[in-house]
């Protein structure tokens, strides 16, 4: 069961006078390329963190493009200032279907195979890890430390998704403990003035790294073409990724990147396209069958036999921990835990598990039923976190005396389970038939040939809808455009 789609940040249309000029609020004067040397306690600090970091998006990918990322990595990490070795920075593909990627003090540098999916080149990969290394050479981590206290990964979710119930995160920080928080250096929520020195500075790494300084520009269009996407896939125009929920819109930023890139000078440097596609062809894309699909509101685990499905206009994220819900006034975990063959007992262990200095649960009367074959316990409380009161309900099954499953649900104080009354009753078994049709899929770099169209490329994606939207934005094409002979463009294929 990967979630937390926190992103680079999008950052303010500043005026720009380069990173040096110290005309940023909040931020310090840093010259690209002469940032203070990596120290040994941020070493600590980064070597730390990492542990947390791999259990929470399903550990290191090491198939395919792992040492041409490295490389890549190493490269723009190296026009920073904090070491001239490539070997002092630790560059890792993390196996998520999310778009992410971050870098922590101590020279760690982390991208996820779906972010690395979406990029069409080399000097978009560099333009994505050069910006977070360019947090790092900043010190922005150093300045955001009370932040970090409350963004765990779950809780930057539950501050922009549930925030908007409760109107801060404590709700958030409650269900927040239900899936072991950590990481806090890779989600810090960056201020807008530090997204928009990181954007400079990456741009200047691009160009001193011997990359087109609009990488950037483009790759943050792709990433709001995906954004829209998700969102009419999902019928939840809405939702907002964390990566943009505290920032300006998207296209403010891609404007602010291409007028660095046209100042600086350096757009008609090489991108490397074909190297690129290379690399990443036969990547794994989207979820992994091992740790269940998300496929529209349904979530299925072929290997678990299980699935359920969410409220409509809901959205959910797969992870290490749990799967995620959030929709309307109601925010959602599903997990599952050691069993002892007493399902009140294990209700009662879930309840303990959110307590803590954010949260005041009462001892709440357990109710036992059936839902499709599974027995089932069930409790309601009331619970006092920072923002005021809530409904916390948990729901648990009973699969085998050796495993049980559970959902918690919070909502706002006197709605009890609100939408997702539904979800708790849709747990269900999954038939072997429905199980073995759960394939992976993997991005394939394709040739474009005489006659060929979008159009005609995208039926070979391995999606029911939006066949042709998916291909264009995985391409980062135009709608309409039209391709060339001879162009190499990727597929999702089983």
């Amino acid at each position: 069961m990967s979630f937390a789609r926190i992103l680079m940040g999008c950052a303010a249309p500043v005026a720009l006078a380069g990173c040096a000029a110290g005309g940023l609020t909040g931020t310090a004067p840093v010259t690209p390329g002469q940032a203070a040397p990596i120290s040994a306690s941020e070493r600590q600090q980064g070597s730390q963190a990492r542990t947390g970091i791999l259990n929470e998006y399903n550990g290191a990918y090491t198939k395919g493009p792992t040492s041409y990322v490295t490389r890549v990595g190493q490269r723009i990490a190296t026009q920073s200032g904090l070491s001239s070795n490539p070997d002092a920075f630790t560059v890792t593909i993390l196996d998520s279907p999310v778009d992410n990627a971050f870098a922590t003090p101590g020279g760690y540098v982390y991208v996820t195979r779906g972010l690395l999916a979406l990029m069409n080149d080399e000097a978009e990969l560099a333009a994505v890890l050069g910006h977070e290394v360019a947090h790092v050479a900043a010190r922005h981590s150093q300045k955001r430390q009370q932040a970090a206290q409350r963004n765990s990964i779950f809780g930057a979710l539950g501050q922009v998704l549930a925030g908007a119930v409760l109107g801060d995160s404590g709700f958030g920080q409650l269900l927040g403990r239900a899936a072991g928080t950590g990481s806090q250096l890779a989600t810090l929520g960056y201020s807008r003035s530090q997204e928009s020195q990181a954007d400079q500075l990456g741009v200047d790494y691009l160009k001193t790294a011997g990359y087109d300084t609009d990488a950037l520009a483009s790759m943050l269009t792709s990433l709001s073409d995906q954004q829209q996407l998700d969102q009419r896939i999902s019928g939840n125009t809405r939702s907002v990724p964390a990566w943009a929920s505290t920032h300006p819109e998207s296209g403010q930023r891609v404007s602010a990147a291409l007028a660095e890139a046209q100042q600086l000078g350096g757009t008609d440097q090489p991108r490397d396209r074909d190297a690129y596609l290379s690399a990443i062809n036969g990547l794994l894309y989207g979820d992994d069958p091992d740790n269940g699909v998300i496929d529209g509101r349904d979530f299925l685990h072929p290997k678990l036999g299980i699935a359920f499905t969410i409220p409509q206009g809901a959205q959910m994220q797969n992870s290490a921990q749990a799967v995620t819900v959030s929709g309307q006034n109601m925010q959602a975990q599903f997990g599952m835990g050691q069993y002892s063959g007493d399902l009140a007992n294990y209700v009662q262990k879930v309840l303990q598990s959110l307590g803590g200095d954010g949260a005041n649960l009462p001892a709440a009367q357990i109710q036992r039923t059936t839902i499709n074959g599974f027995p089932t316990a069930y409790t309601q409380t009331r619970a006092n976190t920072q923002s005021g009161a809530v409904d916390v309900s948990v729901f648990a099954y009973e699969a085998s005396n050796s495993g049980a499953y559970h959902f918690v649900v919070l909502t706002p104080a006197g709605q009890g389970l609100g939408a997702a009354q539904g979800m708790v009753q849709s747990f269900r078994k999954l038939s072997s038939a429905q199980a073995a049709k759960i394939k992976p899929k993997y991005v394939r770099i394709v040739t474009v040939k005489s006659g060929d169209t979008a159009s005609s490329i995208a039926q070979r994606m391995a999606f029911d809808d939006y066949k042709l939207e998916r291909f264009n934005v995985l391409n980062g094409i135009p709608d309409g455009a039209t391709l060339r002979t001879g162009d190499k463009v990727k597929i999702v294929t089983y």
